[in-house]
């Protein structure tokens, strides 16, 4: 098991803890008033407690769904990524010999790399096939640069250029986006302030009423928030063993290009 699974088992674990405790605290606070001060009335408590639990289902629908665009998003860079590889590569065709041989051969590695890159799970392996992607840019570029300025008037070699420019960028936007966009600290702070906030008051309200006993559902409820919250923080995580953003994009472009090397 990886370290990114260990931290998202630890924080189900974490998760379910918290809203126990709570829920338990907030039970025997409950029962306590209920014993000194008989007009307690449940109902008042009854709507505190929902309007607390109203404000934390916003806050998760909030969350979850920043959390759910942007894996989308993902999914749609993969797709936009390798189609710009492969406009670029096949644009390479045009290339003087033997800068047409490098390109190719530059761009296999640059696809291998991509795909090497989100099966790691090593964050330096990740980082180095990063570096390398970036001097493999570096070089297409002044491939690039070189074939231009021997007919600065080709459109066709204004294509290329172009094709490099979008591979480039794209490449920019999966780091941006993949590997460095975050839930803030700060909405992280206020979700678990809001989860115990509310489980106080469920526990509050089951207090109020008499119950001092334990119920089964206390671990169901705790087990149900966290499993959520559980969800968004995977969905947070680039590489996240258990909900992955699909490369077969990619894939399908690496098989493609291992087949046209073997052809030529």
């Amino acid at each position: 098991m990886d370290i990114g699974s260990i931290l998202i088992f630890a924080m189900l674990v974490f998760t379910t803890v918290i809203v126990v405790i709570a829920i338990r605290a907030g039970r025997r606070l409950g029962y306590a008033a209920h014993l000194r001060m008989k007009d307690e009335k449940e109902s008042q408590v009854s709507a505190i407690s929902a309007a607390i639990l109203g404000l934390l289902a916003f806050i998760l629908a909030f969350t979850f769904g920043m959390v759910y665009e942007r894996y989308e998003t993902r999914k749609a860079l993969v797709r936009d990524d390798a189609g710009a590889i492969r406009t670029a590569y096949a644009r390479s065709d045009f290339l003087a010999e033997p800068d047409r041989d490098e390109a190719r051969r530059l761009f296999q590695e640059y696809v291998d790399l991509r795909v090497a890159a989100v099966r790691s799970r090593d964050i330096d392996q990740v980082k180095e096939s990063m570096t390398r992607s970036e001097q493999i840019q570096r070089r297409l570029w002044e491939l690039a640069v070189v074939n231009a300025r021997k007919d600065m008037n080709s459109d066709i070699g204004a294509l290329y250029v172009e094709s490099l420019n979008e591979l480039i960028g794209l490449h920019w936007q999966r780091v941006a986006i993949g590997l460095q966009a975050r839930i803030p600290l700060g909405i992280w702070a206020v979700l678990y302030l809001l989860v115990i906030l509310s489980m106080l008051g469920v526990g509050y309200q089951a207090g109020v009423s008499g119950s001092a006993k334990k119920s089964w559902a206390t671990p169901i409820l705790a087990v149900s928030f966290s499993i959520v919250i559980t969800l968004i923080a995977s969905l947070d995580r680039p590489n996240s063993r258990f909900i992955r953003v699909p490369q077969q994009p990619l894939m399908d472009l690496q098989t493609s290009l291992a087949v046209d090397a073997e052809a030529h």
